[in-house]
């Protein structure tokens, strides 16, 4: 009799970052049951329509050992008028599921949060630790924060053991945002405005995000049941060469032109690209040793995540 494969659970499955921890996750021996708002009558899939405190997860724990949860509320158009929406998916959806979870004798429970717990920028500070008093910003960042306050006091309560990873801009095939904007640019050869700034921030592969999950998944810490993981490529580089990067994977040549940043952060702001100006102007720097004392290494370099993005793509 062959033994019994360990299930997880992964909400957002078919989302960016789950059509990417899904096969590394089946490829390293998971028998993955995927959550999906929508059916599509794949056998591993089960229907979870709205993610919420109200959202029965009976039978989608059903002999789960693992949860990965990727689902969550990020962006909304008119942010100010989703304060409740935030609220049900991003805090009382995660601890309603993390408790459901803990409730049925899931014995991990990976949340996959947000480096903007910390806020946008550590420009002219250390680089960001997991010691470090959170100071969120937006609605997205403060309703992971709470979330993050939820589960280490359900672990404290609870046989559960539970990892906390906040990665900072995630790029990889299929990946949205400022990486899908600069990746279009960059392609059209387009002139962007970025040669003057001078900052440095980090990245992160969603193949190293993979596998991350996938080494806390196989190495639970025994001596505590709540860590919090900042985790990131290796090389953090400045907004400029991260393009340059970029353009080198594509096989183009970057059209970069100076622009004062307060000049540019000011453009950016009244063309409504807050977003943005957060993501690439400012430095955004990550202490990633806590990580790396797990025995986790990257899988991929910079250049390497970039090469596995743009070559996807245009497969």
């Amino acid at each position: 009799m062959s033994e019994r494969k360990p299930v997880v659970l992964v909400t957002g499955a078919s989302g960016f970052v789950g059509g990417h921890v899904v096969p590394a996750l089946a490829r390293q021996g998971w028998s993955v049951r995927r959550a999906v708002r929508r059916p599509t009558g794949a056998d591993d899939e089960v229907v979870i329509e709205t993610i919420g405190p109200e959202t029965d997860w009976q039978a989608a724990l059903e002999g789960v050992d693992a949860v990965v949860h990727l689902a969550a509320r990020v962006h909304h158009k008119h942010e100010e008028h989703a304060v409740q929406l935030y609220r049900n998916v991003n805090i009382a959806g995660t601890l309603h599921l993390a408790h459901s979870a803990a409730t049925a004798g899931v014995r991990q429970f990976i949340f996959v949060s947000t480096v903007l717990v910390h806020g946008r920028s550590n420009e002219g500070r250390a680089p960001f630790s997991e010691k470090d008093i959170l100071t969120p910003r937006g609605l997205y960042g403060m309703s992971k924060a709470a979330a993050e306050a939820g589960l280490r006091t359900l672990a404290r309560d609870s046989a559960i053991n539970i990892s906390v990873i906040r990665p900072p801009l995630v790029y990889g095939a299929g990946a949205k945002g400022n990486f899908a904007l600069l990746t279009r640019a960059v392609s059209l050869g387009l002139p962007l405005p970025f040669a003057a700034i001078h900052n440095h921030r980090a990245f992160l592969a969603v193949q190293n995000l993979s596998s991350f999950i996938l080494r806390r998944l196989a190495h639970p810490d025994p001596a505590s049941n709540f860590e919090i993981f900042l985790v990131a490529d290796k090389e953090q580089v400045s907004t400029p060469e991260f393009i340059e990067r970029l353009a080198k994977a594509s096989g183009k040549s970057p059209r970069l032109f100076g622009m004062p940043p307060d000049l540019l952060g000011t453009l950016l702001r009244v063309i409504g690209r807050q977003d943005t100006h957060d993501s690439l102007i400012g430095s955004l720097e990550l202490d990633i040793s806590k990580a790396i004392a797990t025995g986790w290494e990257p899988q991929v370099s910079l250049d390497e995540g970039l090469q596995l993005a743009l070559s996807a793509q245009d497969a």
